[in-house]
Formats: structure tokens, sequence, C-alpha cells
């Protein structure tokens, strides 16, 4: 079992900057992909960005150059910087790890943007 407790989020204007921590416990933290998923009221669940345990990086089109995703494996926490929001960034950003057995999704805080 892996335990992702998520923190960071909150209400901003756009233009502004927020950085979101999820820390993991249980199981080892490096042996896993960790990625943060965002939710908008209405819908589906999509993909962020996500961090190998060699610290190679993934996102998706929409963040790109907006957005990094970083982990520190000693601390056992990923991180999201998220520069220059957008009032089209605001969701339930959701820390997720990911092996070739499991998937664990932590409860998710809130963003919000306002224009």
């Amino acid at each position: 079992q892996v335990q992702l407790v998520e923190s960071g989020g909150g209400l901003v204007q756009a233009g502004d900057s927020l950085r979101l921590s999820c820390a993991a416990s249980g199981r080892t933290f490096s042996n896993y992909v960790m990625g943060w998923y965002r939710q908008a009221p209405g819908k589906e669940r999509e993909f962020v960005a996500r961090v190998t345990w060699s610290g190679n990086t993934y996102y998706t089109d929409s963040v790109k150059g907006r957005f990094t995703i970083s982990r520190d494996n000693a601390k056992n926490t990923v991180y999201l910087q998220m520069n220059s929001l957008k009032p089209v960034d605001t969701a339930i950003y959701v820390c997720n790890a990911a092996s070739s057995s499991y998937m664990y999704w932590g409860q998710g805080t809130q963003v919000t943007v306002s224009s």
C-alpha cells in the first residue's frame, strides 16, 4: 500500500503561481512513477504530468512550459510547480503513484484560478 497526501492548493488569480506537494508513505517511493492528474467540474479526470524514478518528465500539451513536475526521493515527495495559471486550470489536482502492478491515488487538492 502507498498512501498519498496532497497539499498546496488554493484560490489564486490568473497569472499567479502555486506549488502542489504530494507526500507518499508506505512502499518504496522510488519504485513508482509519480504523476498528477486533474478533474474539472463536469469533466473527466485528465493526465497533467508524470515523473519517472530517474527524473524523466512528461506533460500534457496544455501545461507545457508552465508546469514543472519534480520529485525528491529522499523526502518521498513529488511536486507540481504551476506558473502562469489560467482559469481553465481550475480543478481538483490528484496525485498518483503507479508501478507495473499497482496504482494509487490521493484525495486531491482544489486549485481555483480566478480571472
